[in-house]
């Protein structure tokens, strides 16, 4: 009497199903964790090789030097710290383009760098510029 003997076969089929779960888990994990990696920073443009240098006139943009010791000129003006803010504000608003090119020298701190990048974002500079000190000697 083997009347059920097709109960007893072996299943020979694959069971995708924990590949399927595995692969959702991973899903969700990096659905939670992608807006943690996109934070809000700095857009940095760099020149391409062969591009022109554009020179451009104090009128249009605003000219700012930090030197090695941390003094800081804006349109060739020297300005303190404390009114930095202030003459960005007012060199910007005098500019047609509202872009701002910073100068800074190799030895020159970076907390100032950084800190004359966002005093120029937030008195109104639309772009701001790192120039490379030794190309604007030629």
């Amino acid at each position: 009497m083997q009347t059920g003997s097709s109960n007893n076969s072996i299943i020979t089929d694959i069971n995708v199903t924990p590949l399927v779960d595995v692969c959702l888990v991973l899903v969700i994990i990096f659905m939670v964790v992608s807006p943690l990696a996109m934070q809000a920073s700095i857009e940095v443009a760099s020149t391409r090789v062969g591009a022109p240098k554009a020179q451009a006139a104090l009128t249009k943009n605003v000219d700012v030097v930090l030197d090695a010791q941390g003094k800081v000129t804006v349109n060739g003006n020297p300005v303190a710290w404390a009114n930095l803010p202030q003459a960005l504000k007012k060199a910007i608003s005098r500019s047609q383009d509202r872009m701002v090119g910073l100068k800074a020298s190799p030895n020159a701190p970076l907390g100032r760098v950084v800190e004359i990048l966002d005093d120029s974002k937030q008195n109104g500079a639309k772009k701001v510029a790192l120039i490379n000190p030794k190309e604007g000697k030629s």
